[in-house]
């Protein structure tokens, strides 16, 4: 098909030429503003990694042919896109206007043509005004009841795209997540894409900790699950597997990456589709009730499978701290202090580990490893008692 001649500025973002009749409705001509971080790149590597997806039409390149060098500005170039993707975001809410409109903003910076994004937010009985905030954004709201993933399986049931964008209202995604998302799904088998959580900019000592304590990869590579609040499926591997179980109060993205992968698919973690989580603990008492809520689906979706002690580990552990609570506790009532002892000191050991594989990434100082042991024994001891309470997740709001 031939391509119409753009004609174009650096300051132009995106043209829509979806309605010129050389063009029909399934393509469109994404004309992205580039600005490569201290590399280059060359036309032919890239279009040769996309060939099945795209087809590269030249718009401008900097005054080169073969290499697109980077500058203040970037370049500008053009791509016809075969099968340019919609994307649908899916955001569940309950009175939480501020860090919605937050959210909002930042999807609509993304450098991926408006028409083909679309935002469903899912409004699980808000007092404020997070229903009009969305409307202000252009979202479409939805009113529903229920757990967290009832509210997602909700929007996605509404939604058109065939990639599904689960982000939380307190998230903040990077202005490269939509086009870095679509490209991570490219990819053979994959089924869903995302990344670790970021801590809030100015964090305090507990919200550091409690990032430096999550396992951040350098570089796109294959995982085991991602957290939902940062979380892109390709949207018929989703239906396929069911979405996300209506009956679980918590790890139900723990739960949708396990299917995932027993249907074949890879679920792959990509630096780069960074996400700012406002919502990370900021006191000890927010990171316990927090923790407990999450806690209390952990077995059940462990005993699910995949059966492997990778796996099983994340039960293990806290059935490990929860017996020696008990213990300690038994001990302490019968004045056998030394087994006490003992006890307390399986908790602190299993702490230590888990710093001790955080130092090795992080390298912190004498206080910052402290503050950080804190922080794991903390963790641990609420997922421990996790397995026995019942957290809420109007608890944790509260805390």
């Amino acid at each position: 098909m031939k391509v119409p001649t753009v004609r174009t500025t650096r300051e132009e973002k995106i043209t829509d030429l979806s309605n010129d009749p050389s063009h029909s409705q399934t393509h469109a001509v994404l004309v992205a503003h580039a600005t490569v971080r201290g590399h280059s790149i060359s036309q032919k590597n890239w279009v040769a990694s996309h060939r099945k997806e795209l087809r590269f039409h030249l718009c401008y390149l900097d005054g080169q042919t073969d290499q697109f060098q980077s500058s203040s500005s970037g370049g500008l170039f053009a791509l016809e896109l075969s099968m340019l993707p919609r994307v649908s975001f899916v955001i569940p809410v309950r009175d939480d206007a501020v860090r919605l409109g937050r959210c909002l903003e930042s999807i609509k910076r993304n450098q991926y043509p408006r028409e083909l994004v679309e935002v469903i937010v899912v409004d699980n009985g808000s007092t404020d005004d997070s229903a009009q905030v969305a409307r202000r954004h252009g979202a479409i709201v939805l009113r529903s009841n229920g757990r967290v993933a009832e509210l997602r399986n909700r929007g996605a049931q509404a939604a058109l795209g065939g990639i599904l964008a689960f982000v939380d209202s307190d998230h903040e995604i990077d202005d490269r997540w939509i086009p870095t998302a679509v490209d991570v799904l490219s990819g053979g088998g994959v089924g869903a894409a995302g990344a670790p959580y970021i801590a809030p900019p100015a964090a305090n000592w507990v919200q550091e900790s409690y990032d430096n304590l999550r396992a951040r990869p350098v570089a796109r590579q294959d995982v085991d699950w991602l957290a939902s609040g940062n979380l892109a499926v390709s949207r018929k591997p989703f239906d396929s597997v069911g979405g996300f179980d209506r009956s679980l109060e918590a790890c139900e993205d723990v739960d949708l990456c396990n299917r995932l992968r027993r249907a074949g698919l890879r679920i792959v973690a990509e630096p780069d589709l960074r996400s700012v989580h406002f919502g990370d603990p900021s006191t000890l008492r927010a990171l316990f009730f927090g923790e407990l809520w999450r806690g209390r689906d952990n077995a059940r979706v462990t005993l699910r499978g995949p059966r492997t002690f990778r796996h099983f580990r994340s039960v293990l552990i806290p059935l490990a701290n929860l017996a020696a609570i008990a213990c300690g506790a038994i001990a302490l009532a019968v004045s056998l202090p030394a087994v006490a002892a003992v006890a307390c000191s399986v908790v602190l050991a299993l702490a230590a580990i888990k710093v001790g594989r955080m130092a090795r990434r992080h390298r912190p100082t004498i206080v910052g490893a402290a503050q950080a042991f804190v922080v794991a024994v903390i963790f641990d001891l609420a997922r421990a008692l996790a397995l026995l309470l019942r957290g809420s997740h109007r608890a944790r709001r509260e805390a």
